[in-house]
This record gives structure tokens, sequence and C-alpha cells, in this order.
């Protein structure tokens, strides 16, 4: 018997009154774990109503006792690490320790919401004017709404909601249909952390909910992840509805190798950064670029991306875990295919991959092509599958020209031992996250998540104080006091009246 996805709507849990079903299943097998039922507009209505009347007390609650709450919330969320990571690994088919990396992440972003206080602190100038003085503070928007990825159901919505709600406003998740199983269980522990019943609301559905929280008049600002034609659909369509919006897109995500670099180090970190999470990340280097006689490392990169082993996320062995859906694997299968027919070489092959035992899963093998160039749709689409592009370039100047024409900008690195060579890099290129002998330079939460080009649409980025940006407001008060509205006198008293 499969479980049953509830909603939280106003603090009670509502299996939902839609009439469109969706059946949540294991990719290793596609059978199905769970069923939910897609919100009505009137559900999505009532858990707007139940966030803006819980934020109407909540935005008065002090700040440190915010952070209080944010302080028990990550308490409980390490407590409950590896029980969220199991429910995560069984709805995503990620490997366990992946998806421990998951929840860890979102863990770090909620701690940085624990530090909301000093984060929101205003300024103050004294004497802007004789006698006057200037000074702001920094107060909630109201109601937020996120709309959230299949890829990363912990770690994204932590992402969104923690750092929204310590500002002080209210919040609607919209998390995937695919893996809604963890962002609710993300939710049931942040009410037993302390938080208000209606404060944080989940709602689940398709376009049609999406559609609902975007134009939705209470709804003031929206936080997206996902891919390049949705994101630019929610920022247009939600700043069209008069909302503040940041939408993270796709990525193309280069590592440049240099002839320097120690080699050893650039296969191992390679092989990881490229094929893990069965490449289902934005920050994943789908684009290995070498410079130089560097492009003599492709056959052992090739090797060693060919003894990664696919698994159950159960398997201590497994190196990945299956694709998200079988459209998701069809999508994969068919650009490896179309890799081949424009003429790139293709050193390892994971097309017909499966594990003995679950032959229905979702699975692609590890997946290496060389003499890619960028007219191929392997170069110029993101792949979001264990498919790695090798390409080669005579100079680092040339590296630089090839990474900043291509019209993603969320992350990129370079490998090298020159100091020289690394600031040339992490100054002309043109991408938001840069990473110097790291592969995929993820930003920590007290610093926010920085993508560029085609992989962001917004002006304000996720985490850090870039979000505390984007879920306030500033208000600015000018003052006088004239010195002659002092009283004076012996045993003064005011009474109030």
């Amino acid at each position: 018997m499969t479980a049953q996805v509830q909603h939280l709507i106003g603090g009670e849990y509502t299996p939902g009154s839609g009439e469109t079903a969706i059946a949540v299943t294991n990719p290793a097998n596609n059978q199905p774990i769970a069923t939910l039922n897609c919100a009505t507009d009137s559900e999505i209505n009532q858990a707007v109503a139940a966030a803006k009347a819980a934020q109407q007390s909540w935005k008065e609650v002090a700040v440190s006792e915010r952070a209080r709450v944010m302080l028990r919330y990550q308490h409980l969320l390490k407590e409950h690490h590896d029980e969220l990571a199991t429910i995560l690994s069984q709805e995503t088919g990620k490997t366990f320790e992946d998806a421990k990396g998951d929840v860890w992440r979102g863990i770090e972003v909620v701690e940085q919401a624990a530090n909301i206080a000093s984060m929101m602190m205003g300024e103050t100038v004294e004497n802007v004017a004789r006698g006057i003085d200037s000074y702001s503070y920094i107060q909630p928007l109201g109601v937020c709404a996120g709309i959230t990825p299949f890829n990363f159901p912990a770690m994204i919505p932590l992402w969104m909601f923690p750092m929204a709600i310590a500002c002080g406003n209210g919040f609607v998740l919209k998390p995937s249909e695919q893996d809604p199983m963890t962002p609710m269980r993300l939710a049931e522990l942040f009410e037993q952390a302390g938080a208000p019943k209606g404060l944080l609301n989940v709602v689940h559905g398709r376009k049609e909910a999406v559609d609902a929280l975007l134009t939705h008049p209470d709804i003031k600002a929206v936080s997206f992840v996902g891919s390049v034609p949705v994101g630019q659909y929610i920022y247009k369509t939600g700043t069209a509805n008069m909302k503040r919006v940041q939408a993270f897109a796709g990525a193309k995500n280069h590592m440049v190798v240099m002839p320097d670099a120690d080699k050893d180090t650039v296969v191992n970190q390679l092989v990881g950064a490229s094929v893990g999470a069965a490449g289902q990340r934005c920050m994943a280097i789908s684009v290995a670029v070498f410079v130089g006689h560097s492009q003599e490392w492709i056959a052992e990169v090739a090797e060693a991306v060919a003894k990664v082993r696919p698994g159950l996320w159960d398997d201590p062995d497994a190196g990945y875990g299956p694709l998200i859906t079988p459209q998701a694997k069809e999508r994969v299968l068919e650009l490896i295919a179309a890799g081949k027919e424009e003429g790139a070489t293709c050193l390892v092959d994971g097309s017909d991959f499966t594990v003995p035992g679950h032959e229905s899963g979702n699975w692609v093998g590890p997946t290496v092509f060389t003499d890619v160039t960028p007219e191929m749709r392997i170069y110029q689409e993101e792949i979001f599958g264990p498919v790695l592009s090798c390409m080669a370039v005579d100079t680092l100047s040339d590296a630089i020209e090839l990474v900043n024409a291509n019209p993603f900008g969320n992350g990129t690195s370079i490998f090298t031992n020159s100091g020289a060579a690394a600031r040339k890099y992490q100054h002309e290129i043109e991408v938001g996250q840069v990473g110097i002998n790291v592969p995929i330079p993820v930003p920590l939460p007290f610093f926010s998540f920085t993508g560029w080009k085609n992989s962001f649409y917004g002006d304000l980025h996720a985490y850090g104080k870039q979000a505390v940006r984007f879920y306030t407001e500033t208000k600015t008060v000018t003052a006088r006091w004239p010195e002659s509205g002092i009283v004076e006198g012996q045993n003064l008293t005011i009474a109030l009246k």
C-alpha cells in the first residue's frame, strides 16, 4: 500500500481535495511509493491566507526569538539527518552518501538563518543635517513562495523558507511533485521546532499550482530553482504580476585543465564532479576543457569514469543512482545518440547500462565524449545526466573565450599550479561562481549562490546577505528632535494617557 502525501495548510495536514492524482515512484524500479492529490485553487488560497495571518504576529516576534526557532530547527535536522537522507534516497534514487550531503548542505543554511539578527541590522548616520539624524530598518515583505525542483528536495527548500521566515515573513512552499516526501518531513520538523502554525504551508501540484502562486495578490516574492524555460516563465509571469522574483535556471559548467595541474588530482576530481549524482545538479561539471598537452590525459579520465558503477541507494559501492524519471532517461539517451551522430567520439558509452534485478529503473551509465565542438547539441544543451564532454584548446585565453561565449554562467573551475593563470581566469571569466583547484564551487551560506547569465533571472541571489535583501524591504527614517522640546524640572515624571 502506497503512502498518501499530505498538504500542510494553516497548521493542518490534509490529503487535499484535488481531482488530479500523481504517483510518486521509486526511480530504481518505477514502482509507486506514494500518491498525492494536486492542490485546488481554494486550497492554495487557504495556504496563502494562513501564511498572511500567521505573519502578522510573527513579524512582531523579537528577532532573537526567531533566531532561536532556527537554532532548535537545525538541532532537529541534525538529529533526524539519517532519517531524512533515507526518505530522500528512496524517492530520488540518490545514494545514501549523496542524500546525506543534500541534507547537510541545507542544514548549513538553517545555521546561517540562526544568525539573522546581525543580518537584519540597518544603518545610522547622526547629524545628516544640523540636529537631524537618519537611520534605516530592515522589515519583512509579508508572504513569500518557493517553487523547488526534484534534484535537491532537502537542500533547496532549506535555501528558501528558513531565511524568508527568519526575516519575519510567512511562506508557501510548492515542492517538486516527483519527490514531495522529503519536503513534508522538513515541514513537520519545522513545526516541532516551535514555529507558529500557518507560518509555513506546503502545497503540491503542477503548473496550475505554480500559476496560482505567481498571480496571487498576497504573494510578495517568489523563489524558484529549475530549468531555463520554466525559469524564464517564472520570472516573466511573476514580475508581470508585480512580484519580486529570483529564478535559478540551467547551467553548462566548464572545468579548465591547465598543463601544469596535478594530473591525478584532475582525474579524481573530474570523475565525481561530472557523473556524481547522475549529473542531475546545476553545478555538475559537464564540460572539461583541456589546455595544451593536458589533452593527453583525456584517455585516463575516460578510463577512470568508466569504473564508476551506478546502483541502488543503499549499495555502498554505487557511484550514483538512477535518473529521476523514464522521460529524463530518454532525453539523456537521445542526446548521447545525437553526440554520436554529430561526430563526437564516444570513449565511454553508458546507453545500455542496467542494474541486475532492477532493469526497469532509469539507469544511464557514465558516458564520456571527446572531439566535442561548440556547435554540437551535447555542448549547447544542459544534459542533466552522467555525461562528460571533453574539448581541447591551445591556450588559457582560448579556454576563457570558449567559456565566455557560452550562454550559461552558473559555475566553472580551473585546475592549475600557477597563481597568475588562476588570477587571470577568475578575473576575466563571465561566470558567477569560480573554483580554483575546486571542481564544484558552491559557496557556503555566509556567501550567496551567484549564478550569472542564463543561469539566473533576477537581481538578488539565494542565501547569505543577498537572501536577506531579497526577503525584506528597507525603511529609512529621518528624525529631528529640537532641544526646545526638552522638559526640565525636579522629580520630573511623564504621565502617559
